[in-house]
């Protein structure tokens, strides 16, 4: 149930998971078929079940609410969203080892999703904990067990200053090895930007700040740990959430050690994103990279030079219409589109090829 499982703060998860990630066993992962370990992120607009659960608001997504939400809707949008998956893996030329989600409202919808269509023939596992938002959605991460070998996990709870009674989605942290390295994957779905974006923005900062200090204390302790931050930031790159707090840099070559890079600030900087707004794209869905991300596995560009991808393939996207060239979602209000998610999935490749 909802909010069952008690969290420490976030100095009692990164103490233990540093010291889980310095004595763990030995490391494994093989390399994969393609180009290398694709690692992706889809916030899948509101994948609920149809079952009322009394705890938290989800009474939106029932059979007698306005939006009519039954059985039939839901296996069609889990079968679109792993339509869009397996796209990536298609794009990417190879399944996504690791896939972030956001907006599902409990395991049994990830595990749902992985059970649908060509997912289901790439056995990805789940990683989920119930958060205390106030919906009910949660962030999770599906990953495949021969490439990614998950050591552990654990959900830090984000707590805003001046807002002891606020309600968010914790951060989920995963810990194991790839491709012979260890790795820290965080799962994010940073506060929404309800209120205004400037007014906001303090809330978003707040759990941004949990993510690096979990991330840095992490880095004392094991400095080669490769870490990802992935997520619905709910802030573009360039906003202070990411640019200041994280501290992620747009330029590869200009991170220094213990730095972070974002590949997808080329991308937003060259008219990109990943949701509409207003007839304008953001780009709130990112994954940022540790500076150590290099030795061994390194991010691969495309012959642009840009390390981030987004998958925008043209079933995903409206095709007529005001918001045209934008993705389809599901649910316009309680009107009933049909559409894949009002986000569009992202992904990077990591190789030791040079």
């Amino acid at each position: 149930m909802k909010r069952e499982r008690k969290r420490n703060g976030w100095v009692a998860a990164a103490i233990f998971l540093a010291a889980l990630l310095v004595v763990g066993g030995q490391l494994v992962g093989e390399r994969p078929a393609g180009q290398g370990y694709v690692v992706a992120f889809y916030n899948v607009e509101n994948l609920f079940d149809t079952i009322d659960q009394p705890e938290v608001q989800d009474e939106e997504f029932t059979p007698g609410s306005g939006k009519e939400w039954n059985s039939a809707k839901y296996a069609l949008k889990l079968e679109r969203i792993a339509r869009a998956l397996c796209g990536v893996g298609a794009r990417a030329e190879a399944m996504p080892a690791v896939i972030g989600l956001a907006e599902v409202e409990n395991r049994r919808v990830a595990e749902d999703l992985t059970a649908t269509g060509l997912l289901a023939e790439t056995d990805y596992r789940v990683v989920h904990y119930d958060s205390p938002d106030a919906r009910g959605i949660d962030v999770a991460l599906l990953y495949r067990p021969e490439l990614f070998d998950c050591e552990g996990s654990r959900a830090v709870r984000v707590e805003v200053p001046g807002l002891p009674h606020f309600r968010t989605r914790d951060i989920l942290t995963v810990w194991g090895t790839m491709g012979g390295e260890r790795f820290l994957f965080l799962v994010a779905h940073l506060p929404s930007r309800r209120g205004g974006a400037e007014a906001s923005e303090f809330k978003r900062c707040a759990a941004a700040a949990v993510m690096r200090r979990v991330a840095d204390s992490v880095l004392r302790e094991c400095p080669d740990t490769r870490i990802v931050m992935m997520g619905d930031m709910n802030d573009d790159p360039t906003d202070k959430s990411l640019s200041e707090v994280i501290g992620a840099a747009d330029d590869p070559g200009s991170v220094q050690a213990g730095g972070w890079f974002n590949p997808f600030a080329a991308l937003f900087a060259a008219g990109r994103g990943t949701l509409g707004y207003g007839g304008e794209w953001n780009l709130f869905d990112n994954i940022i990279l540790s500076g150590n991300l290099g030795d061994g596995l390194r991010p691969v560009s495309d012959r642009s030079g840009r390390f981030g991808y987004i998958y925008d393939a043209d079933y995903l996207l409206q095709q007529e219409g005001r918001y045209a060239g934008f993705p389809e979602r599901t649910f316009a209000g309680d009107r009933y589109l049909g559409g894949y998610s009002d986000h569009l999935p992202v992904y990077v490749v990591l190789s030791a090829e040079k």
